[in-house]
């Protein structure tokens, strides 16, 4: 995006000849249209022939929306998951329209390089989006981004083994077959804490409120999962045992996320189920395990020279049209409400079951800085558990320590 001074000046002069020539103050586009260039980042596999090429495609049909624009498209390839660092680390040298994963939205803003979505364009945004989901693009009051997929995780099962009915509880899964879970992986085991009132930054990313999973409630679901480890149909899910397990019919239920879906399907055919996290009986009392949860989203550059253009870009990127042809090319599962009447979206009991997780059953993930500081902190407890190092007789200790090092910078 950044000019070079002197190729300004060419473009500029060259611009002003043309004009001349022309004997009207025309853009220099075709039809009098203006010259446009956008930048785009997306991953790889949106842009692979393989897999249809999803981002150029829609490119090109933005661009046949819009005649009023003689748009140029360069592609760059990032991931979701790395974008942010890229852009922020050199915006004026970026993309105008990227990808990028919402728990990375702080280190956007924070480097003044994620542009305002706001107007008509904010209005737009939310006419096709849950407010569960524009609540995870935004920050201060501000939307920064047009959400275009949920990012959560929830349960696989085998249908000949569960009925829908016993799905909905862990403790009735535990009865009637092998439940494997990831349980020294800190993205999942959250879940059972949330699921018993124990908040990070008040869930609503309040920083100075610090992460409550130190209290009597939090050394309940700790005393809980001591118990569930040694449960004989319960699998610790790591290094692939649970899709392992799955494929050679010793395990018959897995907590993961679209992601997975395909290799799922390939295992169990038809009677491959997809499900919101169960409920779980805490002290006879019923609990909801709560997952994690955030949003994919497309970004515009504050530094685009062409920001209506960008705007417009990434709004349509979010699109029914957009979204569904995503779905059709790579599997991505849709969120944008026109969508959730569409025959075929709707009999796939991977969305019904992503957006019932993103939408009932989950929380969205912290994006405060210290949300860095309570990863391995719950991965060592897990592990802890596993090992049985954590015990009856030490869980209030082993909780509270949890807790104090999920509250800590790892330097005081």
């Amino acid at each position: 995006m950044r000019q070079n001074p002197k190729r300004l000046l060419v473009l500029l002069l060259t611009a002003l000849l043309l004009l001349g020539a022309a004997g009207c103050g025309g853009s220099g586009g075709a039809g009098g249209s203006e010259n446009v260039r956008l930048m785009v980042w997306a991953p790889s596999e949106d842009q692979a022939k393989a897999s249809g090429e999803w981002l150029q495609t829609c490119c090109n049909n933005f661009a046949a929306l819009h005649p009023e624009w003689n748009i140029t498209f360069t592609y760059g390839v990032a991931d979701e998951a790395t974008s942010a660092s890229t852009v922020a680390y050199d915006p004026e040298d970026s993309a105008d329209v990227f990808m990028y994963a919402n728990d990375n939205i702080t280190v956007l803003t924070d480097a003044k390089a994620l542009a305002k979505i706001g107007g008509k364009y904010a209005d737009q945004v939310k006419s096709f989006t849950s407010d569960a989901l524009v609540e995870s693009v935004s920050l201060d009051g501000y939307l920064y981004g047009v959400p275009y997929t949920t990012n959560t995780w929830y349960m696989f099962y085998d249908k000949s083994v569960f009925t829908e009915e016993d799905v909905k509880s862990l403790e009735a899964m535990l009865e009637k077959g092998k439940v494997a879970f990831p349980f020294t992986n800190s993205w999942y085991l959250p879940a059972f804490y949330v699921g018993n009132g124990c908040t990070l930054f008040g869930n609503n990313n309040q920083e100075d409120l610090g992460v409550d999973f130190g209290g009597d409630n939090a050394v309940e679901v700790t005393d809980y999962l001591i118990d569930l480890v040694n449960n004989p149909n319960f699998v610790v899910d790591a290094d692939g045992a649970g899709m392992a397990g799955l494929r050679d019919g010793s395990i018959h239920a897995i907590f993961t996320g679209s992601w997975d879906a395909p290799s799922i399907k390939e295992i169990l055919g038809d009677n491959m189920g997809a499900a919101v996290p169960p409920t779980f009986n805490l002290n006879g009392e019923t609990k909801q395990m709560m997952a994690y949860a955030g949003s994919k989203a497309i970004g515009v550059n504050a530094h685009s020279e062409n920001m209506v253009a960008a705007v417009e870009l990434a709004i349509y990127l979010g699109s029914a049209e957009a979204q569904k042809l995503h779905y059709d090319l790579r599997s991505t599962i849709p969120s944008n409400t026109e969508l959730m009447t569409h025959e075929d979206i709707v009999a796939d009991p991977v969305v019904i079951a992503q957006n019932d997780t993103f939408d009932r059953t989950s929380i969205l993930q912290p994006t405060v800085s210290a949300m860095g500081n309570c990863w391995t902190p719950v991965e060592n407890m897990g592990k802890a558990i596993r090992n049985g190092t954590t015990t009856h007789d030490n869980a209030a200790e082993q909780t509270r320590g949890m807790n104090d090092a999920m509250n800590s910078n790892g330097i005081s």
